[in-house]
Formats: structure tokens, sequence, C-alpha cells
């Protein structure tokens, strides 16, 4: 079973490389993020499509922000869309979706970008991530995945220098994800692929690709029984460094597999 995550930085943009990257794959789970359109616009760009390739899908968006999907091929159960309970703004920007998927809990996420430190958002982004702790559940094989807009170590940053008193790399945020990963949770990236190097976003600035000047925000966190199963992960650069048919994300799919 491969379960693969994709921010595909706008879905009518990049409608063509998404369907031609899961008609080439075929991920039995998709979760993408960023789509940055409504649900009626969704279903009119890829639904029909996604049909057509053996998918269910369910779609969490308000607007031309934002926006999160899961995509599978092994069932599609108990859709829920963002975190439990009311939602006041900004909590309710559609930033989380959740389902059972093959008998596991997937969670499609986009966190926060926080912006500056010294922004409301990043505080938001810190409360954000403080809720999302909320819904693990470590007996139950689950994966959150997605684009934390966190990258948890140094070792995940191109040149920590340059990012020091910046967003994405600041103490609080690094304690926010490691606190996901005190309830037990298992970064699987870093377990399968320890070294420095390894990264899921580059800036679109000439160059930056080409050099590995990138960072690594997307994350698999799985409960234990099921980093157990991963036998595979890989970050699929080729898709990053692909510019047809349409231009790539700035983010790469990252896909774990299951044995």
């Amino acid at each position: 079973m491969r379960i693969a995550t994709w921010n595909v930085n706008s879905i009518r943009a990049r409608d063509q490389r998404v369907l031609a990257w899961l008609s080439e794959h075929q991920p039995d789970v998709a979760l993408l993020q960023e789509t940055k359109c409504d649900d009626a616009l969704f279903a009119e760009t890829v639904g029909a499509q996604l049909t057509a390739l053996g998918y269910e899908w369910a779609h969490h968006g308000h607007d031309h922000w934002n926006g999160v999907a899961i995509i599978s091929r092994v069932g599609l159960a108990d859709v829920r869309r963002g975190f439990p309970g009311v939602n006041r703004s900004p909590f309710d920007e559609a930033r989380l979706i959740s389902a059972t998927c093959g008998g596991i809990d997937v969670h499609s996420l986009y966190a926060p970008n926080g912006r500056t430190l010294d922004d409301p958002h990043y505080l938001f982004k810190l409360v954000w991530l403080e809720r999302l702790r909320a819904l693990v559940d470590a007996d139950r094989p689950a994966v959150m995945a997605g684009d934390f807009n966190v990258a948890p170590a140094d070792a995940d940053v191109y040149d920590p220098k340059r990012f020091r008193g910046k967003t994405h790399t600041s103490a609080p945020e690094r304690e926010a994800v490691q606190s996901l990963l005190d309830t037990g949770l298992v970064d699987v990236t870093r377990h399968r692929l320890p070294d420095p190097g390894v990264y899921t976003w580059w800036g679109y600035r000439p160059g930056q690709f080409e050099q590995n000047r990138g960072l690594r925000i997307d994350l698999a966190l799985c409960t234990p029984s099921l980093a157990d199963r991963v036998s595979d992960v890989r970050v699929d650069t080729a898709e990053r460094a692909d510019d047809r048919p349409q231009k790539p994300s700035d983010h790469a799919p990252l896909v774990i597999t299951l044995a």
C-alpha cells in the first residue's frame, strides 16, 4: 500500500500534472494540500477524471486559499473536515481533512505558514499545531501527512544560518512538531532517510532546485503500528524537475510504502 502527500500549489494550475502523476504512479491514497479552490471547483476541475482513474475523493476548501483533499482507491469513509467541534476564525480555514482509507486513519494537513515571528499568524500556527496533537490516537494505525511548514531540524534546511530568526525553523515551531512525536508518532522520512539533504520544497528562484537548496517541510508522521509497516520512503524529485505540461509545484510528492 502506498500513501503519497503532495502540496500541489493550486489544482487549477496543475490539474494535468496531478492527474498524470496519479495515473503513472497509482498511489493507493494521495493527500493533497494547497488546492486553492472550493469544493465545487475541485469537483469541476478534476472530479470526473479522478473517478475515471478509480479513485474516490473528498475535498475541503472554501475559496482560493488553502484547500486539502484525500484521494483513495482503497475506500474512503468517515470523512471529517477541520478540527472536531466549533471552529471559529481563523481555525475554520480549510487546512485539515481526515478519513479512514483501507483501515488506516489518514489526515491531510496544511499548517499555517506563520509569516514572521512577530506576526499574529505565527501564534495561530503554534496553536494550530497544538490542536493537531489532540487528534493523535497512538493505538490506531494512522498517518498525519502534509505540509507542516516546519523544518524539524537543521539537517532539514540547506543553510540553517540563513533561516535563523525566521519562521519554519524557530524553536517553538520545532517544539510543536516534537510534541507530536512525543505522543509516539514516528517521522518516517527521518527514520528511513536520516542523511542531510533530503528536501521536499525548493523555491522557484533560478538554481534553487538544481543546487538542492531546499527544505524538508512536508512530513509523514505515523503511529507506531503503521511505522513498523513502512518499507520505503521516497521524495519524487523528478516531478519537481519536470516543467511539462505545466509548471511544477514548489513541493515534490512524498511517498511512503507499507508492507
